[in-house]
């Protein structure tokens, strides 16, 4: 049978594009996706969070040593399972800034304006406490601030007041700067992922086909035309697909540029390497990789937070609540406020982002917040300060020819040294803000994590803690100059019936988590196909 049109990958792009062009009972629509369905429980428990990383749900992935942090290895874990990595995310729902999609614009990419893809993020949305003129009712995708937060985190908006930082009571509306509750793609608490809410509810459509557990081998390229893929169906055989008008890679930013290379676009010395045949020379593939970074300050608390979740007995009564009555602990995120800041006045836009995390973290730099071994057997609370708006460029390459191998990702974190000084400028505004009065009533003994606050240490800490915010964009850039991959249609450059939706066209990061402006190039993705 041949389809209309092959969607790869059913993350947070692919299954809004499965939804909007299956409305058109004509448009016949393959979606593929090489994890499992999202049946696993704790993808739909937003407090099990930290137990989704580096099980059958990920593709924990792993970074080249990183030269300019101690040659560690960074953990980039990315969703195997329908809803991709919306349902494995910290759920947060945060857009951006209106001048990221100014800056696009401006790069030379028609129609991607603040103006022009603010409708599209409306769209999708159903905001339960705000509405117009910068919010959506209705759309698929339930948005909504935390049910049931801590005491800490109205502690957090008052400490970053004490400090200089304004209460913003919506940070995706006019203004981004300031300090506010964060909001969560969570519905009657629990994790509302892409495939929630745009696939399941259509999933019985006769025009849609969903394949799990199917690995796409290649995208089969005939006379300069994207005609179909070919799947793994087993160790030794294969399967080929045909599509009758387009081929759409939204496997994200690791892996669609890794599939163009294994198909044969892609720079020719890179492919060259491997062996395999060069179909398109599209030298930008996997270049211009850029990701969120951060490092953090903790203390202890003189108040149950959420480390006690950690202890068994703790776990096992909220688990039952959730379970019985969705309610509780487990009904949150384990992030729960947010601050956007400058670290010079002089700036457009934000250059950094506090995340306010109701744990306390370990001093032993074993491991990134997210993994429940960093957490800390007491409690306590910990700031995020993460850069967004970073300098450095990475890639995503080949590590050979074999479609199965992980790629190489060297994001090269923190090698423009003005990232360095941007971030500990936005580590020092973090421990203003933990040393604020409003703090003081819950510190036990003031900051503990990192014990010394000189720029020396601080430095040193920075490269024994930093991690990346998981954020990976940039690698099949949108635009027109020599190394961009798509133009601003999205389709690849020198390639027919062919285009990439997802992080990967992102020329420049937004300034703030990503999932939401994915979310958003689907749906703008999905008119660009109807318009065609």
């Amino acid at each position: 049978m041949a389809y209309d049109y092959i969607i790869i990958g059913a993350g947070s792009a692919g299954c809004v594009l499965a939804n909007r062009l299956t409305e058109d009972p004509a448009c016949r629509v393959l979606l593929l996706e090489a994890g499992a369905p999202d049946t696993k429980p704790e993808i739909h428990i937003p407090g099990a969070y930290t137990k989704l990383n580096r099980t059958s749900v990920d593709w924990s992935f792993w970074t080249e040593p990183q030269s300019h942090i101690e040659n560690r290895r960074l953990y980039i874990p990315r969703g195997k399972t329908l809803g991709g990595s919306s349902a494995t995310n910290a759920m947060a729902y945060v857009r951006g800034n209106a001048a990221d999609f100014n800056e696009w614009a401006a790069l030379g990419n028609q129609g991607w304006s603040y103006e022009e893809v603010l409708p599209y993020f409306k769209r999708s949305e159903n905001h339960e406490q705000l509405g117009e003129p910068y919010h959506g009712e209705g759309g698929p995708l339930n948005v909504t601030f935390a049910q049931e937060p801590s005491v800490l985190g109205p502690v957090f908006l008052d400490a970053c007041a004490e400090a200089g930082i304004p209460h913003n009571p919506d940070y995706n509306g006019a203004e981004q700067l300031g300090a506010s509750m964060l909001q969560f793609t969570i519905k009657k608490n629990q994790r509302h992922s892409t495939a929630d809410a745009f696939l399941k509810p259509v999933k019985r459509r006769p025009n849609l086909t969903i394949r799990t557990n199917t690995h796409v081998r290649s995208i089969l390229i005939e006379d300069g035309r994207a005609v179909g893929v070919e799947v793994i169906t087993s160790h030794t055989d294969t399967e080929r697909i045909n599509c009758s008008q387009e081929v759409i890679l939204s496997a994200g930013a690791i892996q669609s540029p890794h599939l163009l290379m294994l198909s044969g676009i892609g720079d020719p010395s890179e492919l060259s390497k491997q062996g395999l045949d060069i179909k398109v020379p599209l030298p930008g593939v996997g270049k211009n990789l850029q990701d969120h970074v951060w490092t953090g300050v903790s203390g202890l608390a003189n108040l149950p937070t959420g480390n006690s979740l950690l202890r068994p007995w703790n776990m096992a009564g909220a688990l039952l609540q959730h379970l019985l009555l969705k309610k509780g602990p487990l009904s949150n995120s384990p992030l729960e406020a947010n601050a956007f800041i400058k670290t010079d006045p002089s700036l457009t836009r934000p250059d950094i982002q506090f995340h306010f995390v109701p744990l306390g973290i370990n001093d032993d730099y074993s491991t990134d917040i997210y993994d429940i071994g960093t957490f800390s057997k007491r409690d306590g609370f910990s700031i995020m300060a993460i850069l967004i708006r970073p300098e450095s460029r990475g890639y995503v390459g080949l590590r050979s020819s074999k479609p199965k191998d992980p790629p190489v990702i060297q994001p090269e974190v923190l090698s423009d040294p003005r990232d360095r000084q941007t971030l500990l400028a936005g580590l020092k505004k973090a421990i203003e803000v933990m040393q604020s009065p409003a703090f003081s009533g819950y510190l036990t003994d003031g900051i503990s994590f990192p014990k010394e606050l000189d720029d020396e240490t601080l430095l040193a800490h920075m490269d024994r803690s930093l991690e990346t915010l998981y954020h990976p964009v940039g690698t099949c850039k949108m635009g027109s100059d020599p190394l961009s991959v798509v133009d601003d249609q999205l389709r690849v450059h020198g390639v027919k019936a062919l285009r990439v939706i997802d992080a990967s066209v992102m020329p420049t990061i937004i300034s703030g988590n990503t999932n939401a402006a994915v979310i958003m190039i689907g749906e703008k993705g999905a008119d660009l196909l109807r318009s065609s």
